[in-house]
């Protein structure tokens, strides 16, 4: 089963009309892992600007599952980007197999620089990321670059995967950089007045004072393992972890689990694009 989980073809054209919701599901080859997503465009005039990536294929001997949102800004061309390039560029690294944090790390760092080099046909915009990796439905490796957050839950207890880089948590660094962090205009701390998250794929004028290095955790399923969400900031600015893992416990459906996260989370008056990915791991 291989899902990308879209509203464009390709990064570089747009094809026929865009849906304002998109979701679906699937499962490993053994059917023992279940997945769904919800992708649901928010209420700010523009195109709606999140992809994911949701499959499961095998490579090498070996099942991957693969699971993304990638949630752009400025425009949709560099998330489409990422759907289509940051899994293969991972999974080309040589070490992957025997170090998959360097490999992760690698790829992360040269899938922004292929970015930022195709800045004429890709634009202004960048993108935050969360990526999981499921090894042979056992080791997880998860990385972000942004405040798409992956949350993981072991026993019903929400455990958050990934750090959210904040301008204000990062500001040293950026200053460091000659950049500084304003809250004007509004009331969200941003890069330069402009760019409300410290690190991106992307965004070439504010590039010397971002990071795009991923944070990145592994962690082995156990038996008390049973639901990951990963989900863009659409949700979280609405939603606590624990909320969240709640929800989706409920539903043994994990394609109705993203859709019922997504629908609670414009209920709560989310403005942004919504986009959600939830894996069951048993029952």
């Amino acid at each position: 089963m291989d899902m990308l989980c879209c509203f464009t073809a390709s990064y570089s054209q747009l094809v026929g009309v865009r849906s304002s919701s998109s979701s679906g599901k699937g499962t490993s080859h053994e059917g023992l892992i279940k997945y769904g997503f919800s992708l649901v465009k928010g209420k700010a005039d523009h195109p709606m600007e999140d992809f994911c990536v949701a499959k499961f294929m095998q490579f090498q001997g070996h099942e991957l599952g693969l699971f993304a949102i990638y949630d752009g800004h400025s425009g949709d061309t560099v998330p489409a980007y990422l759907q289509e390039h940051l899994f293969s560029n991972i999974l080309k690294e040589e070490e992957f197999w025997v170090d998959p944090h360097r490999s992760i790390l690698k790829a992360y760092e040269k899938t922004d620089h292929a970015i930022l080099s195709h800045s004429s046909d890709l634009g202004r915009g960048g993108s935050t990321a969360v990526t999981a990796i499921l090894i042979n439905g056992q080791r997880l490796w998860i990385a972000n670059v942004g405040d798409s957050r992956a949350v993981l839950s072991r026993g019903g207890q929400a455990i958050q995967m990934t750090t959210d880089h904040d301008p204000n948590a990062e500001r040293g660094n950026i200053e460091n950089k000659g950049g500084f962090v304003s809250n004007m205009p509004g009331d969200v701390p941003r890069v330069n007045g402009q760019l409300a998250v410290s690190r991106a794929f992307g965004d070439k004028s504010l590039k010397s004072h971002l990071r795009s290095d991923p944070d990145i955790q592994n962690t082995i399923k156990d038996m008390n393992t049973d639901i990951l969400i990963l989900a863009s900031d659409g949700l979280w600015k609405v939603m606590a972890n624990q909320e969240a893992v709640d929800i989706a416990r409920k539903i043994k459906d994990p394609q109705k689990a993203a859709k019922r996260l997504t629908a609670e989370a414009l209920k709560r008056d989310s403005k942004d694009d919504i986009s959600c990915v939830v894996v069951r791991f048993r029952g």
